[in-house]
């Protein structure tokens, strides 16, 4: 079930790439696995994930050292990460996506220090919905957050994220992600520097994300089936 997931989710942003004018390669399907079993995990491995995400800390401690002999997998924060739980995450992620304040530079660099952590990769999360259960730095404060994270040479930023309201139709999602991307487009000319990597777009709604040039594409029910509450 999980390879004919893959499978058709791959054909799905091959066509959107198409339609864009872009290169399917460029995009990355992450695994977005929270509430998954690892052997749930190990049935994406199998079909051809090497991207995969967790939402809280206290769930990826208990899974992903169950999974270290993926060989050649990745993981990425995905979810709102507390200052307290770097200690763990810094170990855990290779990738936290959920940048969203100076404070956590502040503790990523202090926890990274202690454990010998030399880089830790980054995507600064922006919060372009109005609800209040999303996180994120505000478009306003992008420029801030961005200056004072790239001061430090072992926090490489690799680009942007977000995370948009749930809207039945695909369509009406798609500001946010031309938002994300003109936001990107805005850094790197002030920045002088490329920003990669654009993480956007979920289960029913990542081709529109694609088209709008998402790298990484987010992907859980689409992929695994109704989650596992």
């Amino acid at each position: 079930m999980v390879r004919e997931n893959y499978e058709k989710i791959m054909e799905e942003i091959e066509k959107a790439c198409l339609r864009a004018g872009r290169k399917p390669e460029e995009v990355k399907l992450l695994a977005a696995t929270k509430t998954r079993t690892p052997d749930e995990i190990r049935e994406a491995y199998r079909a051809g994930v090497r991207l995969f995400g967790e939402n809280r800390v206290q769930e990826a401690r208990e899974k992903i050292p169950q999974l270290k002999d993926l060989e050649g997998a990745q993981w990425h924060m995905i979810g709102h990460l507390q200052t307290n739980k770097v200690k763990y995450a810094v170990e855990l992620f290779n990738c936290i996506e959920t940048l969203d304040r100076k404070e956590l530079v502040d503790e990523l660099l202090k926890r990274m220090e202690r454990k010998g952590i030399e880089r830790m990769d980054l995507l600064v999360e922006v919060k372009l919905s109005p609800e209040e259960s999303k996180h994120g730095c505000l478009p306003e404060k992008v420029e801030e957050l961005l200056s004072y994270t790239l001061q430090f040479p072992n926090l490489n930023v690799l680009g942007f994220m977000t995370v948009p309201p749930y809207l039945e139709n695909p369509e009406e999602v798609r500001p946010y992600f031309r938002e994300l991307r003109q936001i990107r487009d805005k850094m790197e000319d002030i920045f002088g520097r490329r920003f990669l990597e654009l993480s956007m777009g979920m289960s029913h709604d990542f081709p529109v994300a694609v088209e709008e040039g998402a790298t990484i594409v987010r992907i859980g029910t689409a992929l695994f089936g109704p989650r596992n509450y």
